[in-house]
């Protein structure tokens, strides 16, 4: 586990943390730790991976599968003299 030092905080907001702390029935660190997983949890559930953000873009054309187009012959490659 990681630590975290807080400098210069507003005392006033150091005392809105102790009391809030006391109404839960845990530490001023555990009050922080508290509130800092409510705010950063959600942005880390909210992280889906690549194929599901594909899966739901493509999701709203409602079509079991997309046309795949023919293939094409590649073109020739040019040629190259060599002396």
């Amino acid at each position: 586990m990681g630590s975290l030092t807080v400098r210069n905080l507003d005392e006033s907001v150091k005392n809105s943390l102790r009391v809030r702390a006391a109404r839960h029935g845990w530490s001023m660190e555990q009050e922080v730790r508290e509130i800092l997983q409510k705010i950063v949890a959600p942005e880390q559930a909210a992280q889906v991976s690549f194929a599901e953000r594909v899966n739901s873009r493509f999701a709203k054309l409602k079509v079991r599968s997309l046309p795949i187009p023919a293939r094409q012959i590649a073109r020739t490659p040019p040629a190259i003299d060599t002396p």
